[in-house]
């Protein structure tokens, strides 16, 4: 595998980290100081940063104001974002978009892209089911009314939820095609009850009572949301190496100056040794992202379907990230849970992370589906 990146993703990579070059984790809400929400929206002088650098548009094509880059740029910025615990719903807005973008109609292309690129439209996506594990699009039902589309049901755990514009919802019809609706925030017939992650951000569980879509405004396409569905998974993965990469420096630096019995503890066979193996943890972890980017980047072949491919890369960032931040608590002693450091904040995140869209259990058996539905030579 060649995993070079071009030109132009190194270049958006470069541009995400002198965005990001001003933040610091010691600046974002302690989950652990704050009781409830941490904060009651995300950071929108970040955000314009973000759209000034022309980072929200990077997976929309020229004619709506965006660079025409791929899944790969937009991971390498996710990457960059989780290393300051950047709180923004880049992932999310930037997915929502490129779905409207790559499945949805012209009109609704006109209406939404070009302020979406702007940073004018926020956009977030209810992938969460009914409790945060079950398939999303089984969640809501959607039955065609004329010229609108009526909507059932409710979703759990919705990003950014109380702060976005649009709210990208998938629904299974009565003929079992899943379909894409754009629900605006605050639009007749929703319900939203406030929720608090483990990193101490809103979600929000929104609650569907016979909401009624124009058709516009609804993606048909087949295919739309299980190829919406991977490309948030791999974008959850690239957070997670990310967050990981911060951990493991943090956790070099300080146990580089940290000494026990005269001697640095990094010099110790017992810390070297858990060290080296977070290490491996996130070489794996960064192997199966890319091979999950490269694929729904290109729609090349393989021996699975490029879901298979995302599963894995999932298993490797859940099960992963876990590890790398209970070595990193372990490795700092007690100064790992002191909330004047940076590292409990690491740590809601990740456990935030491991079980966003499921975690590798749920990974681990649609792996096993594919490979029971697909022989392999």
């Amino acid at each position: 595998m060649d995993f070079t990146f071009t030109e132009e993703q190194q270049a958006a990579a470069e541009a995400a980290k002198a965005v990001f070059a001003g933040d610091t984790p010691d600046g974002v809400p302690s989950p652990a100081l704050t009781p409830g929400a941490v904060a009651e929206d995300f950071d929108r002088a970040l955000w314009a940063r973000l759209a000034d650098t022309d980072l929200l548009s990077l997976l929309l094509g020229p004619e709506y104001g965006g660079a025409g880059l791929d899944a790969i740029a937009l991971c390498l910025v996710l990457r960059e974002s989780a290393k300051v615990l950047a709180r923004v719903p880049l992932l999310e807005s930037s997915a929502a978009a490129d779905a409207v973008q790559t499945h949805g109609g012209d009109e609704l292309k006109r209406d939404i892209l070009p302020r979406a690129a702007r940073g004018e439209l926020v956009l977030t996506v209810a992938a969460g089911g009914r409790t945060g594990h079950d398939p999303a699009e089984l969640a809501v039902t959607a039955e065609r009314d004329g010229d609108a589309w009526v909507l059932e049901g409710v979703q759990t755990a919705v990003p950014w939820a109380q702060n976005a514009d649009l709210v990208l919802i998938p629904a299974h019809t009565g003929d079992g095609r899943t379909v894409l609706a754009l629900v605006p925030r605050g639009h007749e017939g929703t319900e939203l009850a406030e929720q608090v992650s483990t990193s101490g951000e809103r979600l929000g569980e929104l609650r569907l009572d016979s909401v009624r879509v124009r058709a516009r405004d609804v993606v048909e396409a087949e295919g739309a949301w299980e190829w919406l569905r991977n490309l948030l998974a791999t974008g959850t993965c690239a957070l997670a190496l990310g967050l990981g990469e911060g951990v493991l420096a943090m956790t070099s630096e300080y146990t580089g100056k940290r000494e026990q019995f005269g001697f640095p503890i990094a010099t110790f066979q017992a810390v070297a040794v858990q060290a080296a193996d977070r290490y491996i943890d996130l070489r794996a972890m960064e192997a199966t992202l890319w091979q999950a980017a490269w694929r729904i980047s290109t729609a090349a072949g393989g021996a699975l379907p490029a879901s298979g491919d995302v599963a894995v890369a999932k298993i490797w960032a859940s099960d992963g990230v876990r590890r790398v931040v209970q070595t990193a608590q372990h490795l700092h002693g007690g100064f790992g849970a002191d909330t004047d450091y940076p590292l409990h904040r690491y740590h809601a995140w990740a456990k935030h992370l491991e079980l966003s869209l499921g975690p590798a259990a749920a990974y681990e058996e649609a792996l096993g589906d594919l490979l029971a539905a697909h022989a392999l030579s």
